[in-house]
């Protein structure tokens, strides 16, 4: 059987750390910061853990 090409969508926005959690960054960051406080676009910077029955689908999508 040929093998399961890994979803090009998904690869983009989530990284898997090395225990196996998946992570994404905040919503909201892609337009209209000038609009945002400063505090807001400091939170929606970071990168945060996936909920676990997220986590199986991206998993599935990226291969892993």
């Amino acid at each position: 059987m040929p093998k399961q090409k890994t979803h090009s969508g998904a690869k983009k926005r989530f990284k898997i750390t090395g225990s196996g959690k998946v992570m994404k960054q905040g919503a909201g960051m892609r337009h209209n910061l000038e609009k945002k406080s400063s505090k807001l676009t400091r939170r929606l910077n970071g990168e945060v853990v996936l909920a676990p029955s997220d986590a199986k689908v991206i998993k599935r999508l990226l291969g892993k």
